[in-house]
């Protein structure tokens, strides 16, 4: 799928229909909305605005020294920004395409859904329904606004609520997935609500950094991420294992960490770095850190 075309005006919408917003449940959780509330990081609004999917993850895939051209030509700076979103973009189809088949008639979950970016691209793909939920309002209405724009609000829809303690129905939800957005909470409490919500055969994907347990402890880089995120990153083995209590049955564990590096590096030359890059880069060659992709079934 290609994802051509789609920009227009994503100002966040402050109309009457803006999203309902319930109180925290706790002080951690009012932190994390004020955190993405406030968020509005160049590295993302500007990705976003190649050609309006917003994503709030990372890319994936070798980088495109053709399409990038010449450092020292003008337009270069331009190129770059539109080779990481593509990089971008090609995470979040790996993530659909463990997703497996998918009927029209179906309903996804993106469980931490940011600004909509792979919600849209889900729709654009099984031309479902896809219900985001996420912390923020400001994302929510942001994501809103633009599946208004793109004339697909009937079937693309955010709300502002906890991911541990969704408004679905039990066994509801065909497939659901958390995209970098794991980190903010218990694990086993996560799966439980993917396994209360996901049919019997249902799949349920993350793409996730995750501390190595055979480095031994979160390193150095680690806790500058989490502090750099306001994040609690898990290991490894603690995915596995909460998955496992949780009637997720692991069908893939792909380690992307060589596939993520060249953005990373292509990312630390732009105008958009955010301080937080050497960490990234360090921490992945290091060994401390990984990212994964873990694809599991329902049971």
């Amino acid at each position: 799928m290609t994802s051509t075309d789609l920009s227009t005006d994503a100002a966040v919408s402050t109309s009457a229909a803006s999203v309902f917003i319930p109180a925290p449940v706790t002080p951690y959780q009012g932190d994390i909305a004020r955190y993405w509330d406030g968020e509005a990081r160049p590295v993302n609004l500007r990705l976003g605005d190649v050609d309006g999917l917003y994503h709030h993850h990372y890319g994936i895939g070798a980088v495109d020294r053709t399409a990038l051209g010449d450092a020292d030509d003008s337009a270069y700076e331009k190129r770059l920004i539109a080779e990481l979103h593509r990089l971008e973009s090609a995470q979040a189809e790996l993530l659909l395409d463990h997703l497996g088949p998918v009927e029209r008639d179906a309903m996804l979950v993106d469980a931490g859904c940011g600004r909509g970016g792979s919600m849209v691209m889900a729709h654009q793909r099984f031309r479902c329904q896809v219900e985001g939920v996420t912390l923020s309002a400001k994302q929510a209405d942001f994501a809103n606004q633009r599946a208004h724009e793109l004339g697909i609000e009937d079937h693309v829809h955010a709300r502002v609520c906890n991911m541990l303690g969704t408004p679905f129905e039990t066994g509801q939800i065909a497939a659901s997935w958390n995209n970098e957005s794991s980190m903010y909470v218990d694990l086993h409490d996560l799966f439980a609500e993917h396994s209360r919500i996901l049919e019997v055969g249902g799949r349920y994907v993350t793409i996730t950094g995750c501390w190595n347990p055979r480095y031994g402890q979160p390193s150095k880089w680690v806790s500058q991420i989490n502090a750099h995120f306001e994040c609690n990153i898990h290991s490894r083995r603690e995915y596995l294992r909460a998955m496992a209590d949780n009637r997720l049955v692991p069908q893939a564990v792909i380690d992307l960490t060589a596939a993520t590096l060249p953005y990373w590096e292509l990312r630390a030359t732009s105008s958009l770095v955010t301080g937080i890059e050497e960490a990234f880069i360090a921490s992945y060659k290091d060994g401390s850190f990984q990212y994964l992709l873990i694809a599991a079934d329902r049971v």
